[in-house]
């Protein structure tokens, strides 16, 4: 028999959330090291991150350094920048994992399934034909085939690639 393991308990028994008054979104930026906060691309405004808990393999988030609540108070320079990130990540995800197609979008308030609601961030991902089982619905678990530090390190490069090809 085989056994499938994802490291999600954490998530599940509530451990992997930050202290009280500690925003994640704003504490990995803050951070030196990008590789041991998944940061992918840094931009002016904004910058990308790997979701640690991710709903599929290549699931990235687009965040804002501001700490904002909702879209509606980003200014236009911070709006801007959020899309060309989503250019930017779409195409370093295809050019290195050729997904089928994408889901893009933001859980505005806990009503909606925002997890961290206090910051807002936007989703970007990945979608295969097939790529959903039955494990999501019996197990309440996504199975992903790939962990997060290879996952990375095949895509930074291509972020980095990309972005010197848009001038970002």
């Amino acid at each position: 028999m085989d056994h499938l393991w994802r490291d999600r308990m954490a998530y599940i028994l509530g451990a992997a959330k930050p202290p009280e008054g500690m925003c994640v979104f704003c504490e990995a930026p803050r951070q030196a090291d990008d590789a041991a906060v998944y940061i992918l691309h840094r931009g002016r405004l904004a910058y990308v991150i790997l979701n640690i808990f991710p709903y599929n393999t290549g699931h990235v988030m687009i965040n804002p350094y501001a700490h904002i609540d909702s879209i509606e108070k980003l200014d236009d320079d911070a709006l801007l920048e959020i899309m060309q990130l989503t250019q930017l990540s779409l195409a370093a995800i295809r050019r290195v994992s050729q997904p089928h197609g994408f889901n893009l979008g933001a859980n505005l308030g806990k009503a909606a399934g925002g997890g961290i609601d206090q910051h807002f961030h936007f989703h970007i991902v990945p979608r295969w034909q097939g790529d959903t089982n039955f494990m999501p619905i019996v197990a309440h678990t996504r199975v992903l085939p790939e962990n997060l530090d290879d996952l990375y390190r095949r895509l930074r490069p291509a972020f980095d690639e990309v972005a010197y090809e848009m001038k970002l």
